[in-house]
């Protein structure tokens, strides 16, 4: 069938086509890079397809998870990433009303990772450690400029048309994978549901070069402070704090950008301090949407083309980078001959249940942990602090470790 990104889907079937023995990703943000990475490791083949002129400098996402960095290391960057970032072995919960309700030490499941402890590093530090890897490599290529603007596949393979300045151009490959973001033109050609909703609220993120580990006793550098009123979380990265808020549905896009609005927010976070060196400010849409597959035929959705939440937890790039190592995983074992075409069944049958029962619950209660205006949420946080068990649970699940474990239970 043959489908257009700016049109409805046009189901008719293609003529035969002479078909390159590649996979094609369009996307070259972390997930795609990631999966380019994993299959030129395996021997396969791969052309990424990138809209931007270069990748992009975008902050963006700034946390990988313990489980997340084992998948790295096994590429090879992620020492490199480490060194580029900031170790968060702990994180914290807090509240306006009851000050420290928890602390949690991912040292507690150091047997269950190589890494225990999240890295805070913007996700624009890895995808250029990748391409410095993948440079040079026969089995990869990557094409800048040129966003897929047409998919057509049949039965043994798939053909993208993508537009360059120099004209349009065609490539062919075996699969397809789409890591072109939450607003993918292609998901959209290929007619595959984005289900889901929008949060009324939108989050504002503030950046600032403030010291807070001078303000705030004890604190972390990973830190969620729960309130009735205005919730805020506080996450350094090296060189600079962020700090993201809530932005309710009557306060417009232009007060919330004003300097005033950003300083009124941050005077909320350390009783005294009213005025603040601001670095910039990030507000964005929040969503909690997941595609009603993660497979088309030969093409695949990964990230934030299968799946958007909120990044409470720091769950949406992790989830989108082990989407393409489980995909990968598959792919090369199907390419090289070694398994059958049904072995890529199981990584829309894995993940997509995966991602709808821990990524999306997850980071759901996480919000809501966060409004919650009651005690409940510091007395569930002592219960799993007492008990060595329940808390090594815990950090099992934050850690999207139990996530992965559920994953493999599903065959």
């Amino acid at each position: 069938a043959s489908t257009r990104c700016d049109a409805e889907p046009d189901r008719t079937i293609t003529n035969a086509m002479t078909i390159d023995e590649r996979v094609l990703i369009a996307g070259a943000g972390p997930v795609g890079l990631t999966a380019a990475a994993a299959l030129v490791r395996r021997g396969v083949p791969v052309t990424i397809m990138e809209a931007g002129a270069d990748l992009s400098r975008e902050s963006r996402a700034s946390t990988f998870h313990p489980p997340t960095l084992d998948m790295l290391e096994d590429l090879g960057v992620a020492q490199s990433l480490i060194e580029q970032g900031l170790k968060a072995p702990c994180f914290q919960y807090r509240s306006t009303q009851y000050g420290l309700m928890g602390h949690f030490d991912f040292s507690e499941i150091a047997d269950s990772t190589h890494h225990p402890f999240r890295l805070q590093c913007e996700q624009s530090k890895l995808t250029r450690l990748l391409l410095d890897r993948l440079a040079g490599d026969p089995h990869f290529d990557i094409v800048f400029s040129s966003p897929v603007r047409e998919v057509a596949q049949n039965a043994d393979g798939v053909t993208v048309t993508v537009e360059h300045d120099s004209g349009p151009r065609r490539l062919t490959g075996r699969w397809l994978i789409l890591a072109d973001g939450a607003r993918s033109d292609v998901r959209r050609a290929l007619g595959t549901t984005f289900e889901g909703f929008t949060w009324p609220e939108r989050f504002l993120v503030v950046s600032t070069p403030f010291d807070f580990h001078q303000a705030i006793p004890d604190l972390v550098s990973v830190s969620y402070v729960a309130s009735p009123e205005r919730w805020h979380f506080l996450l350094q990265i090296p060189g600079l704090w962020r700090v993201m808020f809530p932005v309710f549905a009557d306060e417009s896009d232009e007060r919330a950008l004003s300097e005033d609005f950003a300083q009124s927010l941050m005077a909320r976070v350390v009783p005294g301090i009213s005025h603040y060196t601001i670095a910039h400010t990030t507000l964005y849409r929040v969503h909690q949407r997941v595609a009603a597959s993660f497979r088309s035929g030969r093409a695949f959705l990964a990230g934030d083309a299968a799946h958007i939440n909120n990044p409470l937890g720091g769950m949406g790039m992790n989830g989108g980078i082990h989407d393409a190592i489980n995909l990968t995983t598959r792919l090369a074992e199907v390419w090289h001959g070694r398994k059958a075409g049904s072995e890529l069944d199981r990584f829309d049958k894995q993940r997509r249940l995966v991602t709808k029962e821990y990524v999306e619950k997850q980071s759901i209660q996480n919000k809501k942990n966060l409004e919650t205006p009651d005690p409940d949420f510091r007395d569930q946080l002592a219960q799993i602090g007492a008990d060595r068990e329940k808390t090594r649970n815990f950090l099992l699940t934050v850690s999207m470790i139990n996530s992965l474990k559920r994953a493999e239970q599903l065959g």
